[in-house]
C-alpha cells in the first residue's frame, strides 16, 4: 500500500541549488558579505569567478587537487585559499543569515518544514570506550557542530 498522496508535476515547485552565480547577482548578493584582506596583493581572477569555482567544487564534491580551471586561470590552491578563508572568516555564516532574513522579510522563507542535518552532532561520552578493538582509539575525538541553527533564528527576527 503506497501511503505517499497523489501530486501532480504542477503543484511542485523546485528551487535548484545554484551551481554558477552571475556577475551581476554576485555583486549585488554575495560580495557584500566576502571579506578581503585589508593588506597583501590583489586576486589575479575576479572574486565572482572564484566563488563559481567554488561551488563547482562543493556541487559536484570533486577533490580540490581535481579542479580544473580555465586556461589554467589559478591554481587550485589558490581557490581553497579563498574558500578557506571565508569559511574561517565567517563570510559563508554572514551570508547564510543574510539569505535568511532577506527571504523572511518578502515573505518567501517557509519555516513550516525544517530539515535538520545530523552529519556534525556530537558523540555521546563515552564512545571511546564502546570502540572495537578494531579502531584506532587514540585519533578519536568528539566531532563538533559547525554552528548552531538555534542561534540562527533566536531573536533575528
Amino acid at each position: 500500500m503506497d501511503t505517499q498522496p497523489e501530486t501532480t508535476a504542477s503543484s511542485f515547485v523546485y528551487n535548484r541549488i545554484p551551481t554558477k552565480v552571475s556577475r551581476k547577482d554576485f555583486n549585488r548578493y554575495i560580495e557584500p558579505h566576502l571579506h578581503r584582506p585589508k593588506k597583501g596583493p590583489k586576486p589575479k581572477l575576479s572574486l565572482d569567478k572564484i566563488f563559481n569555482y567554488i561551488l563547482y567544487v562543493l556541487h559536484t564534491g570533486i577533490q580540490w587537487e581535481q579542479l580544473k580551471t580555465n586556461r589554467q586561470e589559478l591554481h587550485y590552491t589558490n581557490v581553497y585559499k579563498w574558500h578557506n578563508r571565508w569559511s574561517k572568516e565567517g563570510s559563508y555564516q554572514a551570508l547564510f543569515e543574510a539569505s535568511v532574513i532577506h527571504l523572511h522579510h518578502t515573505d518567501q522563507l517557509d519555516t513550516s518544514v525544517l530539515h535538520g542535518d545530523g552529519s556534525n552532532t556530537v558523540v555521546k561520552k563515552g564512545g571511546k570506550a564502546l570502540a572495537t578493538p578494531a579502531i584506532n582509539t587514540k585519533k578519536a575525538t568528539k566531532s563538533s557542530p559547525s554552528w548552531k541553527t538555534t542561534a540562527l533564528f533566536s531573536d533575528r527576527f
